[in-house]
Parts: C-alpha cells; structure tokens; sequence
C-alpha cells in the first residue's frame, strides 16, 4: 500500500470523483479529502508511480493538481536528563527505578 499525497485540490471536488481519477492506474484502498488537499491510499508501488506520472498537473475543475508520494512525519522524541546519578548505577538499575 502506498499513500499518496494529493495538493491544491479544488473545492469542487469529491471523493467519489478522486477515488475514479485514482482507480484508473491501481485498486484504492482509501481516500480522504481535507479542505483543499487529500490522500489516496493504493494498492501497489507500480499503481502509485503511474498515478503520479500522469496526474500530477492535471487539470481538475479548471485547476492544476499536484499529486506525489505522501512523506510522514518523523516521529517525536523525547529525551530525559538524569543527573546526580552514582557512576556504578547500571542502565538496567537506572531502568527499573
């Protein structure tokens, strides 16, 4: 599966209507529409390359879409100091505290 991120979208337009756009290049496991961008959810690797070749500038409602693949975001970390902490304290004591 490989989402797809899909930008400057019109207003005009559907879900029912990108999911038929999306469908002629692979299966669509999902799509979901936010306020002027979305993200199609399909099948394969191949059926996304092929998506993004040809529908990236495409013309819907008058508008020029811009379709590639969907980037996560990282992931939060979040570290801890710890300090005043004996030099013989173990990591798996430190751990277990």
């Amino acid at each position: 599966m490989v989402k797809l991120f899909i930008g400057n979208l019109p207003r005009e337009a559907t879900e029912q209507e990108i999911r038929s756009l999306f469908e002629q290049y692979g299966k669509v496991l999902e799509c979901d529409i936010i306020k002027n961008y979305g993200f199609v959810h399909i099948e394969d690797k191949t059926a996304a390359e092929d998506a993004i070749r040809n529908l990236h500038h495409h013309k819907l409602h008058g508008v020029c879409i811009n379709v590639e693949a969907s980037k996560n975001k990282s992931k939060a970390s979040t570290k801890l100091h710890v300090g005043n902490i004996s030099p013989a304290c173990t990591n798996l004591e430190l751990r277990a505290k």
